[in-house]
Parts: C-alpha cells; structure tokens; sequence
C-alpha cells in the first residue's frame, strides 16, 4: 500500500476576492508553483496565490471526488469550510513548508 498523499486545496488572492480550487500530489510545490506564476492561467491572470485551505487523501479517488464537490459548492460554502478550516484566512504555505 502506497502512503502518498492527495491534497485538494484552495488558493486566494490577496485581497480574498477570488478563490480557485486544485488537486495535486505534492502540495508545497504546486503551490509555490502557483505563487511563481509558472505557467499562463487562471492564477496568474488573476493573482491567485495564497494558500488558504487544503485536506490531504491517501486515496486519489477521494480526493478527485472531494475536489468535484467543492468546485461545485457555492462560494458562500467554500467561504464557509475555508473560515472553518483557517480563521483569519491568512496564506497557509509558509506553515507548511
């Protein structure tokens, strides 16, 4: 049995006003790529690079499924789970690497 790990996580600009929701297998280096502006995106345009929510998954499945519904949440919901999760909203990656 593997024991890699799956993150779904949500990222925010500064000033909170957009989010956008991923998937990866390497979470502190996806999100540094999002902070690095790597590649021509959704991110970029749009300055999206704090990490403001994550859960990890063992099962990619599960974690693709978990992915799916919070892209179909509400944004009044996924405001809801990221204030549940991380308070005050700050960017969450220099606490995790």
């Amino acid at each position: 049995m593997s024991s890699k790990q799956y993150y779904v996580y949500i990222l925010s600009n500064h000033s909170r006003t957009v989010v956008y929701t991923g998937i990866t297998s390497n979470l502190i280096k996806r999100v540094w790529q999002h902070k690095q502006n790597e590649d021509e995106s959704f991110t970029k345009k749009f300055k999206v690079h704090d990490l403001v929510y994550f859960e990890a998954f063992e099962d990619p499945e599960n974690a693709i499924e978990r992915e799916k519904q919070i892209k179909n949440y509400s944004r009044k919901r996924k405001e809801e789970i990221i204030l549940k999760f991380n308070p005050k909203v700050k960017d969450l990656y220099p606490d995790i690497v």
